[in-house]
């Protein structure tokens, strides 16, 4: 039984120079207990398409096209008024938002939140119902000690913890329709099996219907009936999902199937120099400290780690949201204190001087997960990329380091003529590249790559990929890849460490790591990854 249906949608941004059309003649239906993926790369229009349907759009930037229709359960969207939208927003259609962390009110408990979503809709229920039905829908997304958690707030909570809040949010008033915006960029492969699983779970006691938006297509492919392809703007290619990736037939679709190549690197020599060498690295997170300041209450987050880097290697580190990899990465990066030796070079950087240590950040560079976040929004283009030259070499002339950043952008296939640009005009992809020449315009010796391609499509992990890689060959970079994708640990590293609880669990080249793992849990994440 048709429960949306999308006819012929057209939608038009205003921006400050130009009217964008966005979404082109797309039209669709879902079905009650239907689950519909729509996949595309950044930018295709998805994302709008959803908040479209929930009509989230800003009104005074959105025009629709003439003939435009959103119809659900017989009621023309587009038309009903502000009050009426507010009736079915949250009731009978529940959304998921893609960042838990910035949709959530860091200044309310949890509890209150939940309960809020049902008490917007049902005004004539108590606050001690609201907060048992809040209490109750917890539960069934599995936050341990849901009592407990009601009464803390969202930066307690990991990013599994939070997606799962945000979903008892969106299902609270048991809606006929949830859509589901990247529900799992981000998080790491079993908590992302773990949240399709329960959303799938949920969806068949309540019946309800899921459009499912991602740019993730094995979870796609696991998770939905039906699957529409967008690009730029436009549907290329729908059906029966199991159809549509046994039988692509629009080339952007094969290209979005295509794997990221994970050529095999040549195993490097014994006599190759170390360039990071870590020996029984321990580090503490001080979760309550007393009157006086003193840790009442200590989290060891590292425990007792060793390992190295090669000149020119790729060392990937795996493993499970809370494992450790991105706090150990921080240490090595001095970002942390820590307890052990980390040393560069064969230098031990504690014993450095500050002069010594301002001269080693610019040959240690890193690369964050969020390129929208760690590129100032005040600055241009230029203005990021040249900042370290600023700081470095302060005689160089601007013109100099002007042309240096031109040529720069070149070499991460970016044109220079977008110089002048800010970080908000750029897609996902583009600001991560933007943050790549940020890292290597100081020609480093060595790179960390914190999750830089986690929140991305996998048409632009590849471009990411393949641009690691040459600028590896050109300047003989040395990387330290964190990630939990294991698609791309495996495409980018030469060895691999596995991580969990923050312990080494295994550790091995690539081949080893991949084809023969020998612990349960490696063996868990690969199958997790649908490699």
């Amino acid at each position: 039984m048709k429960l949306l249906e999308v006819k012929n949608l057209n939608v038009h941004l205003k921006t400050d120079e130009q009217l964008v059309h966005a979404v082109r003649s797309v039209s669709f239906t879902v079905n009650k207990g239907q689950t519909l993926a729509i996949v595309g790369e950044s930018g295709s229009g998805k994302s709008v398409t959803s908040m479209a349907i929930m009509q989230l759009l800003p009104k005074n930037i959105v025009r629709y096209g003439e003939g435009s229709s959103i119809v659900f359960e017989n009621k023309s969207i587009l038309n009903l008024s502000e009050s009426e939208l507010q009736s079915i927003r949250g009731d009978r259609i529940g959304m998921i938002f893609q960042e838990p962390m910035t949709s959530l009110n860091p200044f309310m408990r949890i509890g209150e939140q939940v309960s809020e979503a049902v008490l917007i809709h049902n005004p004539q229920m108590s606050q001690a119902e609201a907060d048992k039905l809040a209490l109750e829908t917890l539960n069934v997304v599995k936050i341990p000690d849901a009592e407990k958690k009601m009464r803390c707030y969202p930066h307690e909570f990991s990013g599994g913890q939070l997606q799962r809040i945000m979903i008892a949010m969106a299902i609270i008033n048991k809606p006929d329709l949830l859509i589901a915006d990247e529900p799992t960029t981000a998080l790491d492969v079993t908590t992302q099996a773990e949240i399709l699983d329960l959303m799938h779970d949920i969806q068949a006691d309540m019946g309800m219907a899921i459009i499912l938006i991602s740019h993730d297509l094995r979870l796609v492919q696991k998770y939905s009936d039906a699957v529409c392809v967008m690009q730029n703007g436009k549907i290329v290619e729908e059906g029966e999902t199991q159809q549509v990736f046994n039988q692509p037939k629009h080339p952007y679709t094969i290209e979005l199937l295509t794997p990221i190549p994970s050529d095999l690197k040549q195993p490097l020599g014994d006599d190759v120099a170390k360039i990071i060498q870590a020996d029984n690295v321990d580090i503490d997170y001080v979760l309550k400290r007393s009157l006086f300041g003193r840790p009442k209450k200590v989290f060891n987050a590292v425990k007792d780690i060793s390992l190295h880097l090669k000149v020119g290697e790729t060392l990937g580190i795996v493993g499970e949201s809370g494992s450790g990899k991105s706090t150990l990465g921080r240490a090595i990066m001095q970002i942390l204190e820590y307890r052990g030796n980390i040393a560069f070079n064969g230098l031990n950087i504690a014993n450095l001087s500050k002069a010594e240590r301002k001269v080693l950040k610019k040959d240690m560079q890193m690369v964050f997960q969020d390129p929208f976040n760690s590129l100032s929004p005040r600055l241009t283009v230029g203005e990021i990329i040249g900042e370290g030259l600023s700081v470095h070499y302060p005689n160089m002339s601007a013109t100099d380091r002007r042309a240096k950043v031109m040529k720069m952008l070149e070499e991460v296939n970016l044109s220079p003529a977008m110089i002048n640009r800010y970080p908000h005009e750029f897609s996902g992809g583009q600001r991560q590249r933007i943050a790549i020449a940020r890292a290597i315009i100081l020609e480093p010796k060595f790179v960390l790559l914190d999750e830089p391609t986690s929140a991305l499509d996998r048409s632009t992990q590849i471009t990411v990929v393949e641009l690691l890689n040459k600028l590896q060959k050109k300047y003989g970079l040395s990387y330290i890849f964190i990630s939990h994708d294991l698609s791309v640990i495996r495409a980018l590293s030469d060895r691999v460490i596995v991580m969990s609880k923050g312990e080494v669990v295994e550790a091995g080249n690539v081949q080893q790591i991949f084809e023969q793992p020998k612990e349960a849990y490696t063996k868990r994440l690969i199958a997790a990854s649908h490699l």
